[in-house]
């Protein structure tokens, strides 16, 4: 369905992306031209609930907070992250050429977005039931699974339709903004914790926090809806599991996909900094208040980066990328020495929550950097295959004159 933007709708998208003409389409089909400015505005909206969502239930803080409430052992919550982006990355290598069977992929993406939600709700019931500890150990880690996977289907679907719809140059901005505005949000949310008590008894409280990320995603999918998507390409959806092996025999002969691959599968390290923090700072500070802490730093980490990360990313997404992991590697040396003075308990907390900031803002550059490279250097024909390899097919080209996703 085609929609004509209106001033008001174009004024935004103009305020946000810098750009004097709305109609500046590189790498989109023409029809997908006047409709860029609103489908900008929506998926900005839909991104934005899904990385509050993404924060309010975050793997790299609230999950491994919820089974350290629970008792779990460390090897288990260090499972968290691991869990999280393994549980992203398999199904996308079969159900990315089944996607390619619908010349519409909203479809997929709202799909997935309410299957989040019913993860993180059935997380939620989790911590209000009661049951044995070890019972509901084992519940939270399979919610936490089944949430990773439905987040693998939005992962591919989003890309692709963001790619299909959004011109390149602009796509960064988008991802990068709604991840400041998020993050904003989140501030607010940790403020908020600031007001109950003792966290370390209040299975109800984080409850609530998984139940308000599923109600996050559930609005994000009626947003992914009123998308005007054209429809694309419908070739190549035959089995996942063969598709993936051809990507991946022809992708690995490109230098740019291998060392794209290499980078990406590299940046995991980024991720798994973050829970091992959190763990440290139960122990060490104790749970009235450090949770409430940790989502500050997160939310003011992305709230004060993700637009410029963004903005450089639409400038060279493959140094951000490289920025991003040295920042963190710097952090993680500079932290360790610093924990080898045995600071006083005093001044833990505020180690820490400055810690957990400068990490999470390496982690916002490195997750802009990679998703903008990633739609950056594929193609209309090959986006979501691409995807679904955790990148793209080793045939990297640019659209020609003509061709439509």
């Amino acid at each position: 369905m085609h929609h004509e933007p209106n001033n008001k709708t174009v004024q935004i998208y103009e305020f946000i992306t810098g750009e004097e003409d709305a109609r500046a389409c590189d790498d989109i089909p023409e029809e997908s031209c006047n409709s860029q400015p609103r489908n900008f505005i929506l998926i900005l909206l839909g991104n934005l609930f899904t990385k509050l969502g993404d924060e309010l239930a975050s793997a790299k803080l609230v999950f491994p907070w919820v089974l350290g409430l629970l008792g779990a052992p460390l090897f288990l919550i260090s499972l968290c992250v691991p869990m999280r982006e393994s549980g992203v990355l398999i199904p996308q290598l079969l159900v990315a050429a089944k996607i390619r069977l619908l010349s519409r992929r909203k479809w997929i993406w709202a799909a997935g977005s309410f299957l989040t939600a019913l993860s993180l709700f059935a997380c939620a019931a989790t911590l209000l039931l009661g049951i044995d500890r070890t019972v509901a150990q084992a519940s939270v880690m399979a919610g936490l699974l089944a949430f990773s996977l439905a987040r693998g289907i939005c992962s591919v679907a989003a890309k692709d339709v963001t790619g299909k719809t959004i011109a390149k140059g602009r796509r960064g901005t988008l991802t990068g903004t709604a991840t400041s505005i998020s993050g904003a949000l989140t501030l607010l949310v940790a403020l908020g914790l600031g007001q109950f008590g003792d966290l370390k008894s209040s299975e109800t409280l984080l409850a609530i926090l998984l139940s308000a990320a599923g109600v996050c995603w559930l609005i994000s999918a009626a947003v992914q809806l009123q998308i005007s998507e054209q429809a694309g390409a419908t070739t190549g959806g035959k089995n996942g599991a063969l598709i993936a092996m051809q990507t991946l025999s022809r992708a690995f002969s490109n230098r740019e996909f291998t060392a794209f691959v290499c980078t990406r599968t590299l940046l995991l390290s980024v991720s798994l900094t973050l829970p091992a923090l959190v763990a440290l700072a139960q122990q060490q500070i104790g749970q009235s208040s450090s949770l409430g802490y940790l989502m500050l730093a997160s939310g003011a980490a992305n709230a004060m980066s993700g637009y410029f990360w963004g903005r450089l990313s639409d400038w060279a997404s493959h140094r951000i990328m490289a920025l991003a992991a040295a920042m963190n590697a710097t952090l993680i040396a500079l932290g360790l020495f610093l924990m080898t003075f045995r600071p006083a308990a005093s001044s833990m907390l505020g180690l820490m929550t400055a810690w957990f900031f400068m990490a999470s803002v390496a982690l916002a550059g490195v997750r802009v950097g990679r998703k903008t490279h990633l739609m950056d250097i594929s193609h209309a024909e090959n986006r979501a295959s691409n995807v679904g390899v955790a990148s793209e097919n080793g045939k990297n080209r640019t659209l020609r004159p003509g061709e439509r996703a």
